[in-house]
């Protein structure tokens, strides 16, 4: 058998039509209520199901009105909230001895406003639960000050609120500049006639993709060529010449005069010839080809 449907949520013009439609599910008495839910949950009733659903859209509808401030259609906050009122029977326990409703408006707001901090904004708004509290509440409160339409609120007001709701001040500030600043497509004409966009005037300051890849080969192929010239060195020249080069903080001559057991003087002879020897034998393996097309001069960076 196919399950039961709800009425189609229409667009906004044909709401009224929506409202007088819902009006003619009846509102269950709290016996029937408990029966249906039992039904429901023990034996998967889906028929039960929708009564309970069905006798609650009028709640729905009512709590959605009140969410109307944020600029979002009707109709879609009156869909989410019976997504969250379905939601709710779905959970719903009648052993547990109260009314469906006090379950259910806690499911159709939590709804309602996932929709509404998805959908405002491009942006997302708030991420912790203070956060979401002062998105939902801070409409409410400036109206209570009579501060709707006045812009960046006062410290006092600020203050005030931050106590009630227990945020930051900061976070008062910038929520209050984010509900007050709607998002802009970028793709918007820059004037009138349609001319350019707003994104044409952004512009990336970091490094592209071709020079990302250009460098990251041009890395590979220096320590590939560091690489095969250090086999030109004798074990103790490596050594030095690493200690002494290519380390961040170098070693002394003085400490590796001592491992060594030979003067400082002759440490830094070593460490010479052996860059000498380096830089060669580098020259010698761009010239060869041992490399792809590695100049002469990036033989020699590699070496410095």
């Amino acid at each position: 058998m196919a399950q039961p449907q709800l009425p189609t949520v229409p667009s906004e013009g044909n709401l009224s039509r929506y409202l007088q439609e819902i009006r003619k599910f009846p509102m269950l008495e709290q016996n029937e209520e408990y029966m249906l839910a039992k039904r429901w949950r023990e034996d998967n009733d889906t028929e039960a199901a929708h009564k309970l659903v069905t006798s609650h859209l009028r709640l729905v509808a009512k709590i959605a009105m009140g969410y109307r401030g944020y600029g979002l259609p009707l109709s879609e906050l009156i869909s989410e909230g019976n997504v969250g009122m379905m939601q709710a029977v779905k959970r719903f326990d009648p052993e547990r001895g109260f009314r469906l409703a006090t379950y259910a408006m806690w499911w159709i707001r939590a709804a309602i406003q996932e929709y509404i901090l998805h959908s405002w904004s491009l942006v997302k708004m708030g991420t912790t639960a203070a956060q979401k509290k002062l998105f939902f509440n801070l409409r409410k409160l400036k109206g209570q000050m009579q501060a709707i339409d006045e812009g960046d609120l006062n410290p006092e007001q600020v203050e005030t609120i931050s106590e009630r709701l227990n945020v930051p001040e900061n976070d008062v500030i910038n929520m209050n500049r984010r509900l007050g600043s709607p998002d802009h497509s970028l793709n918007a004409p820059l004037r009138q006639d349609g001319d350019g966009e707003w994104q044409d005037w952004l512009v990336d300051d970091g490094e592209n993709q071709e020079s990302r890849l250009a460098d990251s080969e041009e890395m590979t192929q220096r320590r590939q060529l560091l690489q095969e010239a250090m086999g030109a060195l004798n074990e103790r020249e490596r050594h030095i010449l690493n200690e002494r080069r290519l380390k961040e903080n170098p070693t002394t001559l003085e400490d590796l005069s001592q491992e060594y057991g030979i003067s400082r003087e002759r440490v830094r002879q070593i460490e010479v010839r052996a860059f000498e020897k380096l830089q060669k034998a580098m020259r010698n393996a761009a010239k060869e080809g041992r490399l792809q097309n590695a100049p002469q001069a990036e033989a020699q960076q590699a070496a410095r």
